[in-house]
């Protein structure tokens, strides 16, 4: 992006001071990020300045809208506590007109934040005590949103957890073979359509009123928790783009697929993944400290198996992208969604030979 484009969007928001520095900020994926200096006659501040992604998000201003409902709900609860609501979420930054973002003439969505100043997102876990403390705050997200309508929320990805749906869809893949890559997939094919039971274990739940919606993150990520560099301990849940209405055991069950695997999820060497029922039991206990009895009982009886659907679905992703010819994902060679399609069926084949230690853990720290 051009430096004067930069300058331009700068000059959309309410930003104190004078503009010093803009920097390509960040490790995400899907956002353009910039980091925003400015300069005050007292000191000096920091400001996120994102675009949207609007190929993934096609209503961004339901996004936003997402967006401002919960923070302001959330900067409420802060300040009742005694909290500092400018670092225990995010602050949007208005525009000029005071909108919550800004669209520009090409019909790119940009918005603001204040930054979080002096604390860290990690990519990879450095420590246990550093994957406590996301999970912690992800629990800690459930209980402050526990008495939010969730029903008010955009849902800004139809179906993003849909598990049935993401069968069907691999059925599909399967049946039209577009890249003629099936015949390289036939064991892995055959382990996911034998497990079709695992994609209505949370939807039955759900749909027959076991299992409440709640306010759901959906991107659980170690790198959306902000952590104090003074104190190593939470503050802040960031990246709410995909915050909707969905069930406490998919926000779980995302970081567990992730964050209680032994290998990155394209590691070539089967060897290397494995499913960490240590790391699992660290994560249960601070995700469920966070909840403060925020979930219901039957809620948590269905953490571990969020960890066994989320993993399976993230195999048939994976998969159907690969049989469909790599039209989602992005790839650095061929059989990239095959390799990352295997390290999900070798967790989920192990979780369900661990399930019963799974369902003990969460059952002892409830």
């Amino acid at each position: 992006m051009r430096t004067e484009e930069v300058e331009f969007l700068c000059e959309r928001f309410r930003f104190e001071g004078t503009v010093t520095e803009t920097i390509q900020f960040g490790s995400g994926h899907i956002n353009d990020t910039f980091r925003v200096t400015t300069q005050t006659a007292e000191k000096e501040r920091h400001y996120i300045l994102q675009r949207i992604n609007n190929s993934i998000f096609a209503h961004p201003e339901q996004v936003m809208e997402n967006v401002v409902g919960v923070t302001n709900f959330l900067q409420k609860k802060i300040c009742k506590c005694g909290g500092n609501p400018e670092r225990e979420t995010l602050n949007i930054v208005l525009t000029k007109d005071g909108q919550s973002f800004y669209k520009m003439p090409d019909g790119n969505v940009w918005r603001a934040y204040l930054f979080i100043e002096n604390a860290t997102a990690y990519d990879q876990v450095p420590n246990e005590d550093i994957f406590y403390q996301s999970a912690y705050a992800f629990g800690h997200f459930q209980r402050m949103l526990a008495d939010y309508p969730a029903d008010q929320l955009f849902v800004t990805i139809p179906d993003f957890h849909n598990t049935v749906k993401r069968f069907s869809y691999f059925q599909s893949t399967i049946k039209e073979n577009a890249s003629g890559r099936l015949k390289n997939a036939l064991d892995e094919v055959g382990f996911l359509l034998d497990n079709e039971n695992i994609s209505y274990i949370l939807l039955d739940r759900q749909e027959d009123g076991r299992l409440p919606l709640r306010v759901t993150h959906n991107d659980t990520k170690l790198n959306n928790v902000m952590i104090d560099n003074d104190t190593g301990k939470a503050i802040c849940v960031i990246d709410l783009d995909t915050v909707m209405p969905g069930l406490s055991a998919t926000d779980f069950g995302d970081a567990i697929r992730f964050g209680a695997s032994t290998a990155s999820e394209d590691e070539k060497d089967l060897r290397k993944v494995n499913f960490d029922l240590h790391l699992y039991e660290v994560y249960a206990k601070g995700f469920l400290a966070g909840c403060e009895g925020a979930l219901t009982c039957a809620e948590i009886e269905m953490l571990p198996y969020g960890a066994l659907v989320i993993t399976y679905e993230q195999a048939l992703r994976f998969l159907s992208d690969y049989i469909a010819g790599d039209v989602y994902y992005k790839v650095a060679y061929p059989e990239h969604n095959l390799v990352r399609a295997r390290t999900q069926i070798k967790l989920v084949q192990q979780m369900q030979a661990n399930f019963r230690q799974m369902q003990d853990i969460i059952s002892k720290n409830a």
